[in-house]
């Protein structure tokens, strides 16, 4: 729902209305334009009669809005949201990529890559201390030391921190000293996590599920909206099918289709949309040109020894040279 309001409305009738919907429990998106002024509700309207709200004297004309995610869509938020940490940005025109492990294993090896990944042009150190596994008997992390060995290599770098949490247990842990959380595939549709995550209010990067639609991510998406969080960066990392190729089918054609749809963030990751390292580079050109606002790249320094994902992982060699023909492609589409 959206009510326009009267151009004749005053600062004291609009705060009147404010809080006669907010004390319903709605969540208000409010723009204003050179000669409009409207607000959005979102949350449950359903017991929100139009006609009523329409009698408030601040209120020209209500309309109804189809679309359920109404904080994620760009109906009530038109202009694209840019999420800025520690300098480094993505969205509304600014693109960075997001590198390192599949999963901290050492002192030595993470800082490494960090340092290695910084020289080459990332903005943002990705690295997993907690890692949801399919096999019980997988590595599965070092958990909050993993944790503090991140923050070591932040120190060292510079470079903010993005990894995924598994359990509500850890939120605290995350609040403190994380700067992008991760949700992971697996998790997309945990919306208990999902709520509490968006109630630290810290940047998100929300990962898609391993089958689910982009109205599913999207309303992933508006969980973590509802929770309170506002930066949220929508992943794509393909989506399982019929193909046995690849890992995964990575699907390009949801960055445009985001894009339309929604204000966030999109943001690619061919590593798990592929599962070959040597198909890391040619995806990442592609979703480059398909007008992605960043990439999510696994970088290990000895990918034949790592200890998870180390055939989807590229070297920090490869990553140099990936980076500079990355940034020659930008700068032929951006004339």
């Amino acid at each position: 729902m959206i009510l326009v309001l009267k151009t004749t409305a005053t600062p004291q009738q609009i705060q009147a209305l404010r809080e006669s919907l907010t004390a319903r429990g709605l969540i208000l998106q409010e723009l204003q334009g050179e000669s409009t002024h409207m607000i959005g509700l979102a949350g449950d309207t359903s017991g929100i009669s139009a006609d009523d709200v329409a009698r408030h004297e601040a209120v020209e004309r209500v309309m109804r809005v189809q679309t359920p995610y109404k904080l994620a869509g760009r109906k009530f938020h038109p202009d694209d949201t840019v999420i800025t940490v520690r300098g480094s940005s993505i969205g509304g025109g600014n693109f960075d990529v997001i590198a390192g492990p599949c999963s901290v294993e050492s002192e030595e090896q993470i800082t490494a890559i960090a340092m290695d990944v910084k020289k080459a042009g990332a903005g943002f150190l990705r690295g997993g201390a907690f890692k949801p596994r399919s096999s019980p008997y997988a590595f599965q992390g070092l958990g909050l030391d993993g944790l503090e060995l991140l923050k070591h290599a932040r120190e060292q770098t510079g470079l903010p921190i993005v990894t995924e949490i598994l359990s509500p247990e850890y939120l605290k842990d995350f609040e403190r000293e994380v700067d992008v959380i991760q949700i992971g595939a697996r998790n997309m549709q945990n919306f208990q996590l999902l709520r509490e995550v968006g109630a630290l209010g810290k940047p998100v990067l929300l990962k898609r599920g391993l089958s689910s639609t982009i109205e599913e991510l999207l309303m992933a998406a508006e969980y973590v909206m509802a929770g309170g969080a506002r930066e949220v960066m929508l992943c794509e990392r393909g989506t399982r099918t019929f193909e046995t190729a690849t890992r995964n089918t990575l699907d390009l054609s949801a960055v445009p289709v985001l894009k339309a749809k929604s204000h966030l963030p999109v943001v690619v990751d061919p590593s798990h949309g592929t599962g070959y390292w040597d198909l890391v580079e040619p995806m990442c050109y592609a979703a480059v040109a398909a007008g992605a606002d960043g990439l999510i790249i696994e970088v290990h320094n000895r990918p034949e020894c790592a200890l998870c994902d180390g055939g989807q992982s590229v070297t920090p060699d490869v990553f140099s040279r990936m980076m500079g023909k990355i940034k020659a492609l930008r700068d032929v589409l951006a004339n």
